[in-house]
C-alpha cells in the first residue's frame, strides 16, 4: 500500500529518509482521476528512479473563474488502487490550505512560452501551473519528474522553468497515450456527452492527416479545422502552428521543428491535442 502523505513537512522528511539510503526519487504530478496515460508516466518514472511519488492535487490557481474546477473529476479511492497496482511508494495529497497559505503574494510566472496557445485563451493558467509545480518540487524534492507530451506547451514551460530557476531535477517528457479510437487520454473525457465522445476522436484524425496533405498554409488549415469541428458540434479555441522550441507562430508548415497544437470545446469540456511535424 502506498503511503498517503498530506503534510509538506512529512513528505520532505520521507524523501530525506529515502536519500539516506541513496535512493533516487521520481515524481509524477497529477490532478488525480488517474487513467492509463498517468500510469504510463509512473512506469516511465520507475526507469529513472528507485522510489516513485504520485502527487494528487486539483490545483485551483490554474483554473479560470468560469472554468471547471468544481466539476473536475475526483476519484481518490480508485486512484489509490491504481497506484497500489503500479507499486507507487507514496501519494502526496495535500490540502489547498497547505499548498496556499493565506494570503499568498509570491508566484512563479514564465513570460515568453506562456503567451500563446493555452496561455492566450486561459489568462493566468500557466502562472498557476508553474507556481504549483514549484511547490510540488519543493515538497517532494524529486531527482526526476515525469510529464506527458499531450500538454506540449506546459511541458516546454516547465522545462524552461527548471532551467531558469536552477532546479536540480531531470525532466522526462513521455509520449501521449491514446484511447482505442485515438482520442488523447484525459480525465476530462469522462465529462463528455455520448455524442461528443463519439465525435471527439476526429480532432486527432484531422491532425494526423496534415503531414500527408499538400496543404501547408496555416490559415487554410485553421479554416478547414474550424469547419470540421463545427460540423461535429465542436468549437475551436485555437489551432496554432508554431515552432516546437519557441512556440512562435509559423505561417507555412515546415518539414521539421513544427508543432501543431489545438484546443476544442465539446460542450463544456475543453480538449487539447497536438502533433509534431
Amino acid at each position: 500500500m502506498p503511503k498517503i502523505i498530506q503534510s509538506i513537512k512529512a513528505m520532505q522528511q520521507q524523501v530525506k529518509t529515502w536519500r539516506k539510503n541513496d535512493h533516487l526519487v521520481g515524481l509524477v504530478p497529477t490532478m488525480g482521476c488517474l487513467h492509463e496515460g498517468h500510469l504510463s508516466l509512473i512506469r516511465e518514472a520507475y526507469k529513472h528512479a528507485d522510489k516513485v511519488v504520485v502527487s494528487i492535487f486539483v490545483n485551483p490557481t490554474q483554473f479560470g473563474p468560469n472554468e471547471d474546477f468544481a466539476q473536475y473529476p475526483r476519484t481518490f479511492e480508485e486512484d489509490i488502487e491504481k497506484c497500489l497496482k503500479e507499486g507507487v511508494h507514496a501519494i502526496f495529497n495535500p490540502t489547498i490550505e497547505d499548498m496556499y497559505p493565506v494570503p499568498q503574494t509570491t508566484w512563479v510566472d514564465e513570460e515568453e512560452l506562456s503567451k500563446g496557445l493555452c496561455g492566450a485563451s486561459r489568462p493566468g493558467h500557466f502562472r498557476g501551473v508553474t507556481s504549483v509545480v514549484t511547490k510540488l518540487f519543493n515538497a517532494c524534492l524529486p531527482d526526476v519528474a515525469v510529464f506527458g507530451q499531450k500538454d506540449a506547451q506546459q511541458a516546454l514551460i516547465i522545462k524552461k522553468m527548471i532551467l531558469d530557476l536552477n532546479f536540480s531535477i531531470d525532466m522526462i517528457i513521455a509520449p501521449t497515450v491514446r484511447e482505442y479510437d485515438e482520442l488523447a487520454m484525459s480525465s476530462r473525457n469522462l465529462l463528455l456527452t455520448a455524442e461528443h465522445r463519439l465525435n471527439a476522436p476526429q480532432i486527432y484524425q484531422f491532425l494526423k492527416q496534415i503531414p500527408k496533405s499538400n496543404v501547408r498554409s496555416t490559415r487554410t488549415l485553421q479554416q478547414n479545422f474550424a469547419e470540421k469541428m463545427s460540423a461535429i458540434g465542436g468549437q475551436v479555441d485555437y489551432f496554432s502552428v508554431v515552432s516546437k522550441d519557441s512556440l512562435l507562430p509559423i505561417e507555412e508548415i515546415e518539414e521539421e521543428n513544427t508543432l501543431i497544437a489545438v484546443a476544442v470545446r465539446m460542450g463544456p469540456v475543453r480538449l487539447i491535442d497536438n502533433i509534431f511535424i
